[in-house]
C-alpha cells in the first residue's frame, strides 16, 4: 500500500489531465458499449417500422453515429497524445528524484554499488514506469467499463446466458491471479539481468584502452557473453510464462464463445431467447473480451511498471549515512584550523582504518601524509570534507566538530586535488568554471594562468571553447591535472587537499604542476598526501602513517636525524639504496 501511495503521489500534478483522460477514456467505453445496444434496437424495432420511415431516418441516423464516432475519436486523441504527455512529464518528475537521490548518497553507497546499474534504474525501469503511469489507469478504466456496462446489458437481455459466461469469467480471472506472482518474480530479475548488462558494457567500454593493451577483447567478450546469456534465459523464462499465460486466457476467451453457442442454442431451442437477441450477445462478447485482453496485457505492464518502480523505491529508500545534522550552521569565513580529536573509522565493522588518530594542523601550515599504500591517509582527509563520517571521535575546523556544518559550506570551504582527473563533458571553459557557479571570464583566465594552462589553452585553435572528449582523453595526464587546478584556484578554498597530485605524471609535468601546487597552497591550510618526498620538503609537518597508525611526525629535517621510517624512505628514493 505504501508503494501503491507513493506511486500515486506523481499524480498529484498533473490531477487535470489525469481525470480529463478518464473522462475521455469514459466516453470511448461508453459509445463502444452502447453500439451493440442501437443496433439490436434498430434490428428488432425501427427497421422493421416500413421503408418510408427508414428512408426518412437514415440520414439523421447517419448523422447522430457520425457525432458520435466524432467525440470518440477526439477522446481518442487527448487519450493517445496527452495522456502519453502526463506519463513522460511523470517519468520525468521521477528521473529527477532519483538523479537528486544519487547526488544525496555518500561515498559509502557508490563504493557499493556498481554505476551501470544505478543507470538501468534511471533508464531502463523508468520507461516501463512511464508506460504503466499512462496506460495502466487508462486501461483499467476502459476494461472496467466495457466489462460491468457489458455484463450489465447482456443480464438485462438474458440472466441465463449472462451467467453461464460470468463462470468462465470468473475461472479466467483466477488463472490470472494464480500467474502473478511468477510473473513478477521473473519480470523483478529481468530488471537485475539488464543491469548487469549495462554495468558488463559500462566496464568494457570504459576500460576499452585496457583492454587494448592486454590484447584481452576475447576475455571481455566472454564476461559480456556470459552476463547476455544470464539475461537471455531471465527472458526466455518471461517469454514462456507469458506464452503459457496468453495461451490459457485465449482459451478462455474461446470458452466464452463455446459458451454462447450452446447456451444460447438451447435457449433458443427452448423459445427462451431470440436469434437477433443472440446476435447481439455476440457482438457484446466482442465488446467484452477485448478489453479481457487489455487486461490481460495490463498485468504484463503492471509487472514490469511495479518491478520497476520498486527498483526506484529502493535508491529513494535509502538514507545517506552523511546528512545534515539538525540545526546545522553555515561555515563561513573560516580560518583553516583542523584537528583530529581520537579519530576513529572503519569501511566495515570489523575493518579498522583508523585507529584513536590525533592530529592538530593550524591555519595557514603544511602538512605532509606519507605512508604505505592502505595506510589510511586518504579517508583520514576524506573525513574533513565529509566524505565518511568517523566512527570514533571528532573532526573539527575552527575547535567545532564539521558534523555541525552544512555539508555544501562545509565542502565549499574545501578543495580538493586528486590524482586520477575527472574533466566532464563539455569546453575547457565549462570545466574550469565548475569551481565557481556565474564565473566570469576574467576570472577564469585569471585562473588558468595562475594553473599554468592558459598559454597551452590558447594555442588551441578554438582556445577556452575547446571541447573536452570524454574524461579529456585527448589531453595529456599534466593538462588534466592544470584544468583540474584552475578549478581550485578559482573556487579559492581555505583548506587544500593535495591527494597524490603529481605521482602519475613524468619530471617536466611534475615540475610545472608543483610550481603551480605552490601558489595554489599560499596561504591555505594544505594537506598533501605524496609518495615523492621531493614535493613534500619543505613541509611544516610530516606525518608518517601506516595500517598501524601515525608512526612518526616532524619537519623533513627532523624525521631524518631520528633514523626511522622516513629517513628509510628518503634513502629508496633519493641514494638508490
Amino acid at each position: 500500500m505504501r508503494t501503491f501511495q507513493h506511486f500515486l503521489s506523481y499524480y498529484k500534478p498533473y490531477r487535470k489531465i489525469f481525470y480529463l483522460d478518464l473522462f475521455c477514456a469514459l466516453m470511448i467505453s461508453v459509445i463502444d458499449i452502447l453500439f451493440p445496444l442501437i443496433l439490436d434496437y434498430l434490428s428488432n424495432d425501427f427497421f422493421l417500422r416500413g421503408a418510408k420511415i427508414i428512408q426518412a431516418a437514415l440520414p439523421w441516423i447517419a448523422l447522430g453515429l457520425l457525432v458520435i464516432y466524432t467525440i470518440r475519436s477526439l477522446c481518442r486523441y487527448y487519450v493517445s497524445a496527452q495522456g502519453h504527455i502526463m506519463g513522460a512529464y511523470m517519468e520525468s518528475d521521477m528521473r529527477e528524484d532519483l538523479f537528486d537521490q544519487f547526488q544525496r548518497l555518500s561515498f559509502t553507497y557508490y563504493d557499493k554499488h556498481n554505476t551501470g546499474i544505478m543507470m538501468s534504474r534511471v533508464t531502463n525501469d523508468l520507461f516501463d514506469i512511464c508506460e504503466f503511469a499512462h496506460h495502466g489507469p487508462e486501461n483499467l478504466f476502459i476494461s472496467l467499463i466495457k466489462i460491468i456496462g457489458s455484463f450489465a446489458i447482456m443480464f438485462y437481455l438474458n440472466g441465463i446466458l449472462s451467467i453461464a459466461l460470468l463462470l468462465v469469467t470468473v475461472l479466467m480471472l483466477l488463472f490470472s491471479y494464480s500467474q502473478n506472482t511468477k510473473m513478477k518474480r521473473i519480470f523483478m530479475d529481468n530488471r537485475k539481468k539488464i543491469g548487469e548488462i549495462n554495468a558488463s558494457l559500462q566496464d568494457s567500454l570504459e576500460g576499452a584502452r585496457v583492454v587494448k593493451s592486454f590484447a584481452n577483447e576475447p576475455l571481455e567478450k566472454d564476461k559480456f557473453a556470459h552476463s547476455n546469456a544470464r539475461y537471455l534465459k531471465s527472458k526466455q523464462d518471461n517469454y514462456e510464462m507469458m506464452g503459457f499465460y496468453y495461451g490459457g486466457t485465449n482459451l478462455f476467451q474461446g470458452l466464452l464463445y463455446v459458451t454462447i453457442v450452446v447456451v444460447g442454442g438451447f435457449l433458443i431451442a427452448k423459445g427462451k431467447l431470440s436469434p437477433f437477441d443472440l446476435a447481439t450477445f455476440a457482438l457484446y462478447v466482442n465488446v467484452f473480451v477485448a478489453p479481457l485482453e487489455v487486461l490481460v496485457e495490463f498485468t504484463e505492464m503492471f509487472q514490469k511498471g511495479f518491478s520497476g518502480f520498486k527498483r526506484f523505491e529502493e535508491v529513494m529508500d535509502e538514507d545517506p549515512d552523511v546528512k545534515n545534522e539538525p540545526n546545522a550552521k553555515t561555515l563561513e569565513n573560516t580560518n583553516g584550523h583542523i584537528t583530529f580529536k581520537d579519530v576513529s573509522f572503519a569501511y566495515e565493522e570489523d575493518k579498522c582504518v583508523l585507529d584513536h588518530v590525533n592530529i592538530d594542523i593550524p591555519s595557514g601550515t603544511k602538512l605532509a601524509l606519507v605512508g604505505p599504500s592502505g595506510g589510511g591517509k586518504t579517508t583520514l582527509c576524506s573525513l574533513i570534507p565529509r566524505f565518511y563520517d568517523v566512527t570514533h571521535g571528532e573532526v573539527e575546523i575552527d575547535g567545532v566538530n564539521v558534523k555541525a556544518y552544512t555539508l555544501e559550506s562545509l565542502r565549499k570551504q574545501i578543495g580538493v586535488v586528486q590524482q586520477d582527473v575527472y574533466l566532464f563533458n563539455g569546453t575547457i571553459k565549462e570545466n574550469i568554471a565548475y569551481g565557481k557557479e556565474g564565473a566570469s571570464m576574467e576570472e577564469i583566465v585569471q585562473a588558468a594562468k595562475n594553473a599554468n594552462i592558459h598559454d597551452f589553452i590558447c594555442s588551441l585553435p578554438l582556445g577556452y571553447e575547446t571541447p573536452v572528449q570524454e574524461k579529456g582523453v585527448r589531453l595529456s595526464g599534466g593538462q588534466k591535472q592544470r584544468i583540474s587546478i584552475a578549478r581550485i584556484f578559482l573556487k579559492d578554498p581555505k583548506i587544500l587537499i593535495l591527494d597524490e597530485a603529481t605521482s602519475a605524471l613524468d619530471n617536466e609535468s611534475e615540475r610545472v604542476i608543483q610550481k603551480a601546487l605552490d601558489e595554489l597552497s599560499k596561504g591555505r591550510t594544505c594537506i598533501t598526501i605524496a609518495h615523492r618526498l621531493s614535493t613534500i620538503k619543505n613541509a611544516d609537518t610530516i606525518v608518517v602513517i601506516d595500517d598501524e597508525g601515525i608512526q612518526e611526525s616532524g619537519t623533513h629535517e627532523e624525521l631524518l636525524a631520528k633514523n626511522g621510517i622516513y629517513a628509510k624512505y628518503d634513502r629508496l628514493q633519493f641514494e638508490g639504496l
